[in-house]
């Protein structure tokens, strides 16, 4: 009699693993069989000090670039800034629903999180949306996302990236 048991790749009908970490889930196909695993989302408003969060960037240019930042988004967007998880500092919130995960949260609006070989500035409704102004930046890169990344403040105009915020927070 014959065991029901994997032991070589021969053996296994079809096994895909995919993570859509866009998305949030995991999803698992083995043979025919298909499920979704969703994961809890990691970035969540928390109740950490921004101003203790910003002292502890090791990067004294860089502390003091998310200084003047957090000045300007909190000008711009009139609203209280907060620690998302471990790293982001967002400003205002909004409700979403995925029609293609059925997953649900909350999620800043626009905001900025200094990282290890740049400062990402989120512009949530997504980059393309303002490529003409975005173009005018100075020096940057740029996500297919929401993710404009600089290295330091004095590589941009700051006038433009006032005006970038605005248009993407409205």
């Amino acid at each position: 009699r014959r065991r029901n048991t994997i032991g070589t790749v021969s053996q296994i009908n079809f096994i895909h693993i995919k993570l859509l970490r866009a998305l949030n889930y995991v999803e698992i196909k083995i043979a025919n069989l298909k499920c979704k695993i969703m994961a809890e989302i990691k970035t969540k408003i928390t109740k950490a000090s921004v101003p203790q969060f910003l002292a502890a960037v090791a990067d004294e240019e860089k502390r003091k670039d998310c200084k003047i930042l957090l000045k300007i988004f909190t000008e711009i967007t009139k609203e209280k800034a907060a620690l998302w998880g471990n790293a982001v500092i967002g400003f205002g919130k909004y409700h979403y629903q995925s029609e293609r995960s059925k997953q649900a949260g909350d999620w800043f609006m626009t905001g900025f999180s200094p990282r290890k070989q740049n400062v990402t500035i989120y512009i949530i409704p997504g980059t393309k949306k303002y490529a003409s102004l975005i173009k005018k930046l100075g020096k940057f890169t740029v996500s297919a996302g929401s993710c404009v990344y600089i290295k330091r403040l004095s590589d941009i105009d700051i006038d433009v990236l006032k005006e970038l915020i605005r248009e993407s927070f409205e």
